[in-house]
């Protein structure tokens, strides 16, 4: 047979064209990847078939911002403004716990979420990015990994000579991995000198590699960054030459109309992380300007410390419902826009558009299947509007990465769940019994 795999479903949402819903399709793979999609009455046979038959076939999420590591710190410092939740609790807890087998262990159990939770793909910033590669591409994900360079030392590195070093060893070693893609990851304008932002770009343009930030996070970024340097954030990295395409700029929560523009000029793709931002009151990223202006905007959930989960459908239904709230505009960021900032929006963000994002013949066969006969989904009018206002992602039920079976019939292949859990309740009692002096 010439086809490896093939998926029938009531419903495909290619998302290219963007709102389109097939009925009664099938997606055939070979070589996992996409080699046809036809109707159900007329695809060819295949090796092996699924048959969903209350099913939307679609694109895997991209989570385009997280920590995964932080997931073994969910919870940990709740209800805090983000200067007192980084400086009292998140950033000690770190110089006291991060090591290796934190990051194995927590990019372990955040695996084990975003694929039952359809993500597929995602974009990373933490420490020994190593553990989370290894992690990430045994379990068949594929991920952007953010290598962190920031001024002050930390577990990982000791100054910023040492983290892009390090940086650099890991991007030869994982950069013709088919899953991994490196990224480098300045933390933020108000933890990275000139300096080391100048070596950053020199680096990452020799490298061919993008560039992934939390930029204009809060109010109090941009009050220190006018006292410190005499200009906001967005001016200073203008001045030292990292405005440009291959910049993910991270949060963007205090724009002006100038800022807007000038980030559509330089093509700057933003990750919107919206229950992030509403969590810490950081602010909220002008959705629907930076779309009228044309820039691409993706989706993050950022780290489960600080959301307090890694669920993007959520973040989608979140999204979608901010920005109608806050433009007054009920036609803002429709059901279709949504889905685009959680799919190809997020691969267009990492440079990986061409292979992944939209159910598309010739790109990888990253999809998932999500389960509409459910309560809360019933009855199906428009199975788009389902996925974004209404289903959760208890409902997805299968997951495939360049058609490999992450998950079958909600039974993750490819993780050991059990022995997951276990070692994150390790690191709890761990955690717990260092920083509240074993008290429950």
């Amino acid at each position: 047979m010439d086809f490896d795999l093939c998926l029938k479903a009531p419903w495909i949402i290619p998302v290219e064209p963007r709102g389109q819903v097939l009925r009664d399709y099938a997606v055939l793979v070979r070589g996992g990847r996409i080699a046809a999609i036809s109707p159900q009455a007329t695809a060819p046979a295949a090796a092996h078939t699924v048959d969903l038959p209350s099913h939307v076939l679609l694109p895997g999420l991209v989570n385009a911002h997280t920590h995964a590591a932080m997931t073994l710190f969910r919870g940990l410092a709740d209800d805090l403004p983000l200067p007192q939740w980084l400086h009292e609790h998140i950033w000690p807890a770190e110089g006291r716990h991060v090591n290796g087998d934190f990051a194995r262990d927590g990019s372990a159990l955040a695996a084990l979420e975003m694929i039952r939770g359809g993500t597929t793909c995602f974009a990373d910033m933490y420490f020994f990015a190593d553990e989370t590669a290894r992690v990430a591409s045994g379990a068949g994900l594929r991920a952007a990994l953010g290598l962190v360079v920031i001024d002050v030392p930390t577990a990982w590195a000791r100054d910023p000579e040492e983290y892009l070093s390090r940086g650099v060893a890991l991007c030869d070693k994982w950069r013709h991995d088919p899953l991994i893609t490196p990224l480098l990851a300045p933390h933020a304008p108000y933890s990275v000198s000139d300096e080391t932002l100048t070596r950053i770009r020199v680096c990452a343009d020799e490298l061919d590699i993008a560039l992934h930030m939390h930029i204009h996070e809060t109010a109090g970024e941009i009050t220190q960054s006018l006292h410190t340097h005499g200009m906001r954030p967005l001016a200073r990295l203008d001045r030292l030459g990292l405005l440009h395409a291959n910049l993910m700029a991270v949060h963007m929560t205090q724009l002006t109309a100038d800022e807007i523009a000038l980030c559509a000029e330089r093509g700057v793709s933003i990750v919107h992380c919206p229950e992030s931002n509403l969590k810490i009151a950081a602010g909220l990223c002008p959705v629907t300007a930076l779309i009228a202006a044309g820039i691409p905007v993706a989706l993050g959930t950022d780290g489960a410390a600080s959301n307090n989960d890694l669920d993007m459908l959520g973040e989608m239904r979140t999204a979608a419902l901010l920005a109608k709230g806050t433009s007054g505009d009920a036609t803002a960021v429709p059901a279709a826009v949504a889905l685009e900032m959680a799919t190809l929006n997020g691969a267009r963000a990492l440079g990986l558009a061409d292979d992944i994002g939209s159910l598309v013949v010739g790109k990888s066969a990253d999809l998932i299947a999500i389960d509409l006969n459910a309560p809360a989904t019933q009855p199906v009018y428009d199975p788009l509007s389902q996925i974004v206002y209404a289903a959760s992602r208890d409902q997805v039920t299968h997951v495939w990465v360049a058609g490999r079976a992450l998950m079958r019939d909600r039974h993750v292949l490819t993780l050991d769940e059990r022995a997951i859990i276990g070692r994150a309740g390790a690191w709890r009692d761990k955690i717990r019994a260092h920083d509240h002096g074993g008290i429950s």
